[in-house]
């Protein structure tokens, strides 16, 4: 039978074990263009390792998931970070675990408004795309290049969260 899992706001404080969220954090906002353009300056920094590896830009379009919907796995890069910033102005699900002896803890299920993105850090284990309600663009920044960057692990007993309240 699947755990339940509850849903939490994302927060820079609670998401910070696993990445950075990525907004217009006003601290980090400086006038360029003779003052007609605020930049949000360094909101994170992409990683990469590994021979030959760069950092590109993707999009990704996410198909909106079933609810209640089963966390029956995880997954990590382990020479690159990963990056998701909506583009279609929908909150979205991150999910993320601590890593546990080179495996997934118990997911923690966050839900990002539609101005915040993710950035996971490189061997944060968490669960592909959520989109919700509709098909969603996200741009993904994240690594190319040589090498296996994808490991996943599959639970014995999945997860469980329902349809979040927006």
């Amino acid at each position: 039978m699947p755990i339940e899992l509850s849903i939490r706001p994302l927060t820079a404080q609670a998401f910070a074990p696993f990445g950075e969220v990525i907004g217009a954090e006003p601290s980090t906002m400086r006038l360029i263009n003779g003052g007609t353009t605020e930049r949000f300056h360094a909101l994170f920094s992409p990683e990469i390792a590994g021979e030959g590896a760069r950092v590109i830009v993707n999009i990704f379009r996410g198909q909106p998931r079933a609810f209640p919907y089963e966390i029956g796995m995880m997954e990590r890069h382990p020479f690159g970070s990963q990056s998701f910033s909506p583009l279609s102005g929908r909150p979205f699900l991150v999910a993320v675990s601590p890593d546990e002896d080179g495996k997934p803890g118990e997911p923690q299920v966050f839900l990002a408004a539609p101005h915040q993105g993710v950035n996971y850090r490189r061997n944060t284990w968490h669960h592909p795309l959520m989109a919700i309600g509709e098909v969603s663009d996200f741009l993904v920044v994240d690594r190319d290049g040589p090498g296996n960057n994808l490991e996943e692990f599959f639970f014995d007993t999945p997860f469980m969260i329902r349809e979040p309240s927006l």
